[in-house]
């Protein structure tokens, strides 16, 4: 079998000049090239990034949503109006209520005005309601009749909701 030569005279041409150096101070770099050690790089750590691993698609110990239970309204200011004198329909102002004709909606800490008794309004079994528009709704209470008629009231501290509040 033949050896090589030792190179102590010989020149080798570099692949990134294309100039002659000494053959014993040549080297290889990363992508093949015969470089002189004056030209040689190290290979750029971007050209192979760290691998990382998937993002992960579970969790562990997960819980499935939690169906949030319904929670009164807090009404504003004086939100209840008396329909004419001696009817018992009232309506209700509640800024996009979201509500459908026939839902039942129980009011909480309103307050007598205009004949109509705090005791009916705030009635635990809750009232069917009549959707007037986004708004507004009415309801007819069951003994109590408007006096004067047209009339705002309530309280400031009303709040419309659910006839069962669960905690």
């Amino acid at each position: 079998m033949s050896s090589f030569a030792s190179g102590k005279k010989s020149k080798a041409i570099s692949d990134r000049s294309g100039m002659a150096f000494p053959y014993n101070e040549m080297v290889k770099e990363w992508n093949g090239s015969f470089v002189h050690r004056s030209e040689f790089e190290f290979k750029h750590p971007q050209i192979e990034p760290n691998i990382h691993k998937a993002d992960a698609q579970g969790l562990a110990n997960a819980r499935p949503d939690r169906v949030e239970t319904a929670a009164p309204n807090l009404l504003k200011s004086d939100s209840f109006k008396t329909g004419t004198a001696g009817t018992s329909a009232i309506t209700v102002t509640e800024a996009g209520h979201g509500r459908s004709s026939s839902d039942t909606v129980r009011f909480y800490a309103a307050v007598s005005f205009d004949g109509i008794t705090a005791t009916n309004i705030n009635k635990a079994a809750g009232y069917t309601i009549t959707v007037v528009d986004a708004d507004t709704y009415t309801f007819t209470v069951s003994t109590d009749t408007a006096t004067t008629g047209n009339i705002q009231g309530g309280g400031f501290r009303a709040y419309a909701g659910p006839t069962t509040i669960t905690p």
